[in-house]
């Protein structure tokens, strides 16, 4: 995993550098507006199932007795890092694909501005090292 260097010092602050995989370096930049209101989503509509600070649940990898996989942590712990934005946020609006999860689709009930909080909010949550490896794969995927 990439190394991050944080040349503002050790505590997670608004706009500090971050190194990437490929040595290139990024501001690590949250909309603070959109944090704080994807938390307030956050913690009305999905911590019963992802966990107090999304850590999801302590199986998640594991099939469970309904065949299908529990809620996955949100903290960068888990495989959401993986995954583009846009994909986060297709699978907050449809829910788990069929016969996979039980991740309930919000598209009725949250906004799309809901939703993007939401997942800002997440990613904010996510140490350096795991921002930085997704933003460069975000950006190859763009290319």
């Amino acid at each position: 995993m990439a190394i991050a260097l944080v040349l503002s010092g050790c505590e997670r602050q608004q706009g500090h550098v971050v190194e990437t995989m490929s040595g290139a370096p990024i501001v690590r930049q949250h909309d603070p507006a959109k944090v704080v209101a994807g938390e307030q989503v956050y913690r009305q509509h999905c911590v019963r199932c992802h966990g107090e600070h999304g850590e999801g649940a302590p199986q998640w990898r594991q099939v469970g007795v309904d065949g299908k996989y529990p809620p996955p942590p949100l903290d960068g712990s888990g495989h959401a890092w993986h995954h583009p934005r846009h994909w986060l946020q297709e699978m907050i609006h449809e829910g788990s694909p069929a016969g996979q999860g039980n991740m309930p689709a919000w598209k009725d009930k949250l906004t799309d501005q809901d939703i993007d909080a939401v997942v800002e909010w997440f990613q904010s949550t996510w140490p350096d090292q795991v921002y930085a490896v997704w933003f460069e794969m975000q950006q190859n995927t763009r290319r």
